[in-house]
């Protein structure tokens, strides 16, 4: 069975990105369908997969990670309008059954993310 799993890395911090809410989205032509909203535990994961089992349909995807509220409750002054407010991730699932990791690198103004294994 496949699954998708996402972990989120706080790099101005050195710590993992704890307590952060995730939205995934199906993207079918232009319709964008809100499948799943989690939140990230004490080690930037989520509980369980975000996607899995009978759910898992290869296609196209979206994750929202919303980072400018996670370093808002860190105290950290963002500005008025913070440059990264919510990181969007596109991104496909081709192969049925296997597993995908979508692992987020974050700080108020850099992203990098990879699949991970």
């Amino acid at each position: 069975m496949g699954k998708l799993t996402t972990h989120v890395l706080d790099t101005m911090h050195g710590v993992p990105g704890a307590d952060i809410l995730v939205e995934l989205f199906r993207i079918e032509g232009d319709s964008v369908t809100k499948i799943k909203t989690v939140t990230t535990n004490f080690d930037g994961r989520t509980d369980e997969p975000v996607l899995e089992g009978e759910a898992f349909t290869t296609g196209k995807y979206q994750l929202v990670f919303h980072v400018a509220d996670y370093y808002r409750k860190r105290d950290v002054d963002l500005g008025e309008v913070p440059f990264l407010d919510d990181v969007v991730i596109r991104f496909g699932l081709g192969e049925e059954g296997a597993h995908y990791h979508v692992p987020l690198l974050v700080s108020p103004y850099s992203f990098s993310t990879y699949r991970g294994s």
